[in-house]
Order: C-alpha cells, then sequence, then structure tokens
C-alpha cells in the first residue's frame, strides 16, 4: 500500500529541499533530505491513512504545487500584496519567507539555492500541499513529530510492524545542523501554517509557541 504513495513523497521531499536546502556540501544535503523524506512520510501516511485513500490519490492526483510554489514567490521576491512588503507570507517574524536568509549565509542565489524551482515541471504535479505543509510542521514542532509517528502505530501503513523515523524524531548535531532551513520555524511558517490546524486536530497535540 505504501508504495502507492512514492510518487507524492518524492516530489513532496524534492519541493522541500528545494525551496529550503542545505547549506553545506553532499553530505549536509543528504542528511537534509532524509529528514524531509522522513518528515513527508509520516505526514503523507497520516493524510492516507488506508489502502482506499492511497488508490484515489493515485487516481485523481495530489494537486501539485501550484499554490506553494505561489506562496514562495510572493514571499521571497514579490513587494506589494502577499509579499515582504505589506503582510504576506513574508512579512512580520523572522525570515519567514522560504529560502530567507539564504544570500545571507554565503550560498550563491543565481544557483538556484532557496528557489523550489521554475514552475510546469511534471514532477510538480505530484507535490501535495497538505503533506508539505504537515511536513513542514513535524520538522519545526518536536511534540507534534513525537505525536505524529505514535498515531501511525498500528495502523495500515504500519501492519508489517513499528516504524521508525529517527531523523525526524530525534535528529543529531549533524542533522539539525545539515537542515538548518528545513528545522527553522520562521523560515517554514508560511508553509506550515496552511494546514496546521488540521494536523493538531488529528493528532491532539496544541501547536508550538512561535518563535
Amino acid at each position: 500500500m505504501t508504495a502507492g504513495l512514492t510518487p507524492v513523497i518524492a516530489a513532496t521531499t524534492r519541493w522541500l529541499v528545494l525551496a529550503y536546502p542545505s547549506l553545506g556540501g553532499p553530505w549536509s544535503a543528504a542528511l537534509a533530505e532524509a529528514q524531509a523524506r522522513q518528515a513527508v512520510t509520516a505526514a503523507a501516511w497520516l493524510r492516507y491513512p488506508t489502502a482506499i485513500d492511497v488508490e484515489l490519490v493515485r487516481l485523481l492526483g495530489p494537486g501539485g504545487s501550484g499554490r506553494l510554489d505561489r506562496l514562495f514567490v510572493a514571499g521571497a521576491d514579490g513587494p506589494g500584496e502577499g509579499g515582504r512588503g505589506e503582510g504576506g507570507p513574508g512579512a512580520g517574524g523572522r525570515g519567514t519567507e522560504p529560502g530567507a536568509g539564504v544570500e545571507r549565509a554565503g550560498v550563491d542565489a543565481d544557483a538556484g539555492a532557496g528557489r523550489p524551482g521554475p514552475a510546469g515541471q511534471p514532477w510538480r504535479s505530484w507535490v501535495d500541499e497538505v503533506v508539505a505543509s504537515w511536513a513542514a510542521c513535524l520538522l519545526t514542532d518536536p511534540a507534534l513529530a513525537g505525536a505524529a509517528v505514535a498515531a501511525l502505530d498500528g495502523g495500515e501503513h504500519t501492519a508489517g510492524g513499528p516504524v521508525a523515523f529517527p531523523r525526524l524524531t530525534t535528529p543529531d548535531r549533524h542533522d539539525r545542523q545539515a537542515a538548518r532551513l528545513l528545522r527553522d520555524p520562521g523560515f517554514l511558517a508560511p508553509v506550515a501554517d496552511l494546514h496546521r490546524s488540521p494536523l493538531t486536530a488529528l493528532l491532539g497535540v496544541a501547536p508550538a509557541d512561535p518563535v
């Protein structure tokens, strides 16, 4: 059953790691991707808990990355409505736009760091906005991450036995350093806040206090 979610998990993970890249070398990038993939997997299993749910998303598609891409561009680039200048996703907080601060960290923005990439690529149709938002919540809120993994126990996705998500729930120093952007509540707030309320209601966990 889980194999049916592979395109959703792969595409949504790809969107997150392109939007919030590791600031280190290849090893750091691999660690960051592993954390993103575990968060996306847990989120996808929560969103599509049964074989029927998985089959439906395979037939109908998850919706694509359109809104996420528009949110990213508005928060990162555009002054005016929806941008940094007037209370949009990138306003009112510490680096709240996706990819914010990448240039300050010394990454070459012209090389595409901190940007999900051009629209219209086929893989983007498999990005799930809700899964991306829930994964962002899990990456930035340890209480939610622990509750999410606990909630999966006994479900159809874990029928073969408990599944651990150690890089999500118990990241070590190297994991955290590699995923500084992916785990920063301020940077991920625009994406996490899109669908945070349904996730906290599902898990019965109060959201973490804003940083």
